[in-house]
């Protein structure tokens, strides 16, 4: 594996908003070809607990690689109702 990882996505204050991104950064040995996969973990946050994590309908996908830096992680909730504050995402990438 070549390197893995948690980054928060910040929805912003209530209302929020349906998607949000965040940078993964730091990456020197990820190339153009590498894998990389992004995750919802259910771990409490200050806006949200463990359980909310595990139920709340949003999908989480790692895109848009660039090579030697990293990449970034997109969250957009399936429901297309808002969400605010901060949901925890993990990563790795090979």
């Amino acid at each position: 594996m070549g390197a893995q990882g948690t980054a928060d996505l910040d929805f912003g204050v209530f209302p929020g908003k349906t998607d949000a991104t965040v940078a993964v950064t730091g990456q020197a040995g990820i190339v153009s070809g590498s894998l990389a996969e992004a995750w919802i973990r259910p771990v409490a946050t200050a806006d949200h607990s463990a359980d909310e994590h595990a139920v709340e309908e949003l999908e989480v996908y790692a895109r848009d690689i660039v090579a030697g830096t990293g990449f970034t992680i997109q969250g957009v909730t399936r429901s297309k109702q808002r969400l605010y504050g901060v949901w925890k995402a993990a990563w790795c990438w090979n």
